[in-house]
C-alpha cells in the first residue's frame, strides 16, 4: 500500500525541504521513459531522477560518460510528460558543466526549457562551485552529488566505497556544507560510510539522499532497473531488489514465442 501523502498535488523543492524538517523520508528512483515514469509517479514516488545512468541501462555503455546533453533532454522530456506529482531532476552529463560555468548555465537552461524538468543535478564540490552558483543565479534549482561520482570513474579507477580515509571524509563534509550554503536544495551521497553520511545529514539543513550511504540520511535513491530486478549483473551491498522482472519478462516472452510457433496465438477470440 502506498504511504505517500495524497494531499500533495506536486512535489516541489519546498515540499522536499519540509519533508526533511518534519522527519519524513524522501523516496527517489531513476526514470528514463514515459511508460515507466507514469507508473512510478502514480505509485507516489517523491522524486524522479533522470540519471545519466541511462548511458548504462538504456544505451549499454560501460560508464555514464558517453551520454550527451541532447540524449539527456530526450529522456527528461519523456519523463516530464508522465510526471503529474513527482519532482523531476535531471543529471547534467559529463562535459556539459565542468570547468566552464557559462557552459554549465547554457546546459542547464537547455534542459529546463527543452524538457520542462524542475531541477538539475551536478557531481562534485568545490571544484564545480562556480558552475553551481551560476546555475542558481538563473533561478534553476540544483541538487548536489558527492562521494562516489560516476562521471569521475577514470579518476578513481574503481567503484569502491569513497571517503573512508580521514582526509577525503573531511573534504566531503566541507563540500557538502559549501553546496548547501551556496544554495543547493538537496544533496545525493553515493557509496560512503554510513557514519559519515549521517554526520552530513545532521550538519547541513538541506535534504540528503543516499545510495549506499546508510539509513541515517533523509531519503534513498536507487536505479529503477536494479530495484526491479531487470538488471542482474549489478549486485552491490546497498541494492535491495523488490521484484525479479528479468525472469518474469523472460518467461512471458518464451510463452509468447511458444504460442506463436504452435499457432495458438491469436485464437478465435483474439481475431476480428
Amino acid at each position: 500500500m502506498s504511504v505517500h501523502k495524497s494531499t500533495i498535488k506536486r512535489v516541489t523543492t519546498h515540499v522536499v525541504q519540509a519533508m526533511k524538517d518534519q522527519g519524513e523520508k524522501i523516496a527517489m528512483l531513476t526514470a528514463y521513459d514515459y511508460s515507466m515514469a507514469k507508473i512510478l509517479d502514480a505509485a507516489g514516488i517523491d522524486i524522479l531522477l533522470v540519471g545519466d545512468s541511462a548511458s548504462n541501462v538504456m544505451a549499454g555503455h560501460e560508464t555514464t560518460l558517453p551520454i550527451t546533453l541532447e540524449q539527456m533532454i530526450y529522456h527528461a522530456a519523456s519523463v516530464v510528460r508522465a510526471a503529474k506529482r513527482s519532482l523531476v531532476v535531471v543529471d547534467l552529463p559529463f562535459g556539459s558543466y565542468q570547468g566552464n560555468s557559462q557552459e554549465a548555465l547554457k546546459s542547464a537552461i537547455r534542459i529546463m526549457k527543452e524538457s520542462g524538468a524542475h531541477a538539475v543535478k551536478l557531481e562534485g564540490g568545490a571544484e564545480i562551485i562556480e558552475s553551481v552558483a551560476r546555475i542558481l543565479s538563473a533561478g534553476i534549482p540544483v541538487m548536489g552529488h558527492l562521494g562516489l561520482t560516476p562521471q569521475s570513474i577514470y579518476k578513481f579507477g574503481t567503484y569502491t566505497v569513497r571517503a573512508k580515509q580521514a582526509a577525503e571524509a573531511k573534504k566531503l563534509l566541507a563540500d557538502a556544507e559549501l553546496l548547501a550554503t551556496t544554495g543547493c536544495f538537496s544533496l545525493v551521497l553515493e557509496k560512503i560510510p554510513a557514519g559519515l553520511a549521517d554526520k552530513v545529514a545532521q550538519t547541513v539543513t538541506i535534504p540528503v539522499i543516499g545510495i549506499g550511504a546508510g539509513a541515517g540520511v533523509d531519503g534513498q535513491v536507487l536505479v529503477m532497473q536494479d530495484m526491479l530486478g531487470i538488471t542482474q549483473a549489478f549486485s552491490p551491498r546497498f541494492l535491495r531488489r523488490y521484484a525479479n522482472l528479468y525472469n518474469e519478462i523472460n518467461t512471458a516472452v518464451q510463452n509468447y514465442i511458444a504460442d506463436v510457433k504452435r499457432a495458438d496465438f491469436p485464437n478465435r477470440e483474439e481475431q476480428y
